[in-house]
């Protein structure tokens, strides 16, 4: 495998996407943006979205969803590595946005389901029908876990479901090819899970 560098001095990116034009968009957690990355290395800022845009994907419209953690961690520095830390007292919670590449809005569609605000959202995967599955990490307090869950949403704002409940570390995730099952990374247990849809 021939490895190549592209470009570096990130702030803990997360959530590539490869674009049609040759660019990768990403997420840059630390610094609080969506970032382009083009084919020659060189960087430019599309949006800074506040709290911790972590995951990222493509949408239906041709606009990016981002999962938002809201800002769920602190940075420490390990020998000029970034590392994430505890969550600051300051974090009040999540949510997932919107990115209009055409006209440049971000619009947050969610930030609580049921009457309950979303911990960390982390993750993300579309489905053919449109919607969307994410995972919601949770987040450590000095009091315990906040437990993370699953979800599942329409890119119009106008629905979203907790699936699973009181996981420990939900990470990544992903659909099967017939979308009858939903993959799930476990952080912190270093399990894999799958939930029959």
């Amino acid at each position: 495998m021939d490895l190549q560098l592209i470009a570096e001095d990130f702030q803990f990116p997360e959530g590539p996407i490869a674009m049609n034009d040759g660019s990768v968009i990403l997420t840059e957690i630390k610094r609080q943006t969506l970032t382009r990355v083009k084919p020659d290395g060189s960087k430019e800022i599309l949006v800074h979205t506040g709290g911790g845009p972590n995951g990222a994907a493509v949408g239906p419209d041709g606009a990016i969803y981002i999962t938002n953690n809201g800002g769920s961690f602190e940075w420490l520095d390990n020998m000029g590595m970034t590392i994430p830390g505890p969550t600051p007292p300051s974090h009040t919670g999540g949510y997932i946005q919107r990115f209009d590449l055409k006209t440049g809005e971000l619009k947050t569609l969610y930030s609580e389901c049921d009457g309950r605000k979303l911990v960390g959202p982390n993750d993300l995967v579309f489905d053919r029908q449109g919607g969307f599955w994410f995972s919601d990490h949770g987040c450590s307090t000095p009091e315990g876990r906040k437990f993370g869950a699953i979800y599942y949403a329409k890119t119009d704002g106008s629905h979203i479901s907790r699936q699973k409940d009181h996981l420990i570390s939900p990470n990544g995730i992903g659909l099967s090819p017939d979308e009858k099952v939903v993959y799930l990374a476990d952080t912190n247990l270093g399990r894999l899970w799958a939930f029959d849809v």
